[in-house]
């Protein structure tokens, strides 16, 4: 009988660790640096950095998100980036994301582009419109240039292709062709906010310098050595789930984001914000 209850006990005391891991694993903030070097990066910006927020889809952490961006301040970044689902389609809050942004804006320059989670939400005007009045420069299918002591990088923001109304086109279709449309000038050195990592290949065949996107979610669930288990439009053990890629001379950094949204929990995946440095190699 007390070996029974011994064991009993030993099974509360692992699965009370396992839940206070997994909680902490949901709430714990982390920073990834990610320093990325090119040949074609204009002097002045290199050391140049840019924060990354993906996928927060309206989570908080702590009142009025007080913790993310007491996190964010200490990145000491040049530039924040917002790759889409800032909101959540099933539980949305436009406060919630108003508050966020503008907070943000008051620490440093902030560009936006949608996810698909913006495309399914029948208030997005309400959410656009308040995001401009906080200052974020949203781009939708545009550009936008940043120039340091006469040197300039562009910024190319393009819509989720679920706002698209070419229904009879695959995404990577309606995302080529949006590319096509924008890029005028082939020599500019080409930042990219989408948030569709899924679409790298076309990213490389337009000749990006580097992309920024989220969507995946870190693969949700992550497993040590293998990486992520599942993400959206990729399926099972996704090839784009965190971290660097590269191929050719494009570059592509997937955030695994902060918030959750048909699966509400992480595991083995905190949630992250990620500070791109800028190098040139030269």
């Amino acid at each position: 009988m007390k070996i029974k209850k011994r064991k009993i006990y030993y099974s509360f005391i692992v699965l009370l660790a396992v839940f206070l891991w997994i909680l902490w694993g949901n709430n714990s903030i982390k920073t990834t640096n990610i320093s990325v070097s090119f040949d074609n990066l204009p002097k002045s910006f290199s050391g140049f950095k840019i924060l990354h927020i993906s996928d927060l889809h309206n989570a908080e952490f702590g009142n009025d998100n007080e913790k993310l961006i007491s996190k964010i301040s200490e990145t000491n970044a040049d530039i924040a980036v917002i790759t889409g689902d800032l909101i959540d389609r099933n539980h949305t809050s436009i406060e919630t994301a108003l508050t966020f942004t503008k907070k943000l804006t008051e620490i440093m320059p902030v560009y936006y582009v949608t996810g698909n989670h913006e495309a399914s939400c029948k208030d997005y005007a309400l959410l656009e419109q308040g995001l401009i009045e906080n200052g974020v420069i949203v781009l939708r299918n545009g550009t936008t240039e940043i120039t340091k002591n006469n040197d300039t990088i562009e910024i190319i923001g393009i819509d989720d292709p679920n706002f698209s109304d070419m229904l009879f086109f695959d995404q990577e279709a309606i995302v080529n062709e949006t590319l096509k449309n924008i890029i005028q000038n082939n020599d500019s050195f080409k930042i990219l906010l989408s948030h569709r990592p899924e679409l790298f290949e076309t990213y490389v065949s337009n000749n990006i310098d580097i992309v920024l996107s989220g969507h995946a979610h870190g693969g949700q669930v992550r497993l040590p050595f293998i990486g992520g288990v599942v993400a959206p439009n990729q399926g099972f053990f996704p090839l784009y789930d965190a971290g660097l890629y590269t191929e050719n001379n494009t570059n592509m950094v997937v955030s695994r984001g902060l918030g959750n949204s048909i699966i509400p929990v992480r595991i083995n995946n905190r949630p992250e914000i990620v500070v791109i440095e800028l190098i040139n190699e030269n």
